[in-house]
């Protein structure tokens, strides 16, 4: 993957991306079974194409939503754009740092302090504990997790869980931040702040994509969204059309 270059509007860039993975053709229930027929030269594979010739462009500052059934290859999508997964065909290129947030919570231990977690998570992320230190208390504040951030997160509830995670992945401010349905989880209360927080990152130029099975918070966010089906982008561009495409080919279906 390499660098756009200066003068593009452009963060995101991908041309003709596939991702194919190379699966099992029959089921096989124990590793010893798996061994014995790989010496054997008798286990049968079969193609998997989780993404398939995708173009698209994402610019500088805007919340891009992206929208399919579970199945359709978001994730593997996101993973691609994060540097998680090296396509198996075609061209990525990314201007900036990029957060992903593919799940909330996602490196955490069960057995450490929020706290714990707070520093654990942001070593991840790549930052020095000083910096991690200082930017705690604002972490707890938005998180409203002051009276449990000594506990351990096994006693935390699915909520409070995705408080911390949103609260500590987005303390610092990236160059390119990606969030899969981060707004499916939490109160109410809790899902304004998410928003808040993304329109704020907006303001100052940052890019985020935003995966979501609400057409509420992808119109209510995004300018533009893309439809992804079966591996394919079927619909790109402003979220009232894409989403109407999209709505138009369930009831199709």
């Amino acid at each position: 993957m390499i660098d756009i270059d200066t003068q593009s509007k452009d963060v995101i860039r991908l041309e003709n991306v596939s991702v194919r993975y190379r699966l099992p053709g029959e089921r096989i229930h124990t590793f010893k079974e798996y061994a014995i027929r790989l010496l054997q030269g008798r286990i049968k594979y079969k193609d998997f194409n989780a993404l398939q010739n995708i173009n698209l462009q994402i610019h500088k500052g805007e919340i891009f939503g992206i929208i399919g059934n579970n199945g359709a290859g978001k994730s593997t999508l996101l993973k691609v754009i994060s540097r998680v997964l090296i396509p198996t065909h075609g061209r990525v290129w990314i201007k900036g740092k990029v957060a992903p947030m593919l799940e909330l919570g996602a490196g955490f231990h069960p057995e450490l302090t929020g706290r714990e977690n707070v520093f654990l998570n942001g070593t991840i992320l790549g930052h020095p504990l000083r910096e991690i230190e200082g930017h705690m208390d604002e972490i707890i504040e938005f998180s409203e997790l002051r009276t449990f951030i000594e506990s351990p997160l096994r006693t935390y509830s699915s909520g409070m869980n995705a408080r911390l995670g949103f609260a500590a992945s987005t303390s610092w401010e990236p160059d390119i931040l990606i969030l899969d349905e981060v707004l499916s989880v939490g109160d109410e209360s809790f899902r304004r702040k998410c928003k808040t927080r993304m329109k704020e990152f907006r303001n100052r130029k940052t890019t985020t994509i935003l995966v979501s099975h609400s057409m509420n918070n992808i119109r209510s966010l995004c300018e533009r969204a893309a439809w992804l089906d079966h591996g394919k982008i079927l619909a790109v561009g402003p979220v009232n059309e894409v989403i109407a495409e999209y709505r138009r080919g369930q009831a199709g279906a």
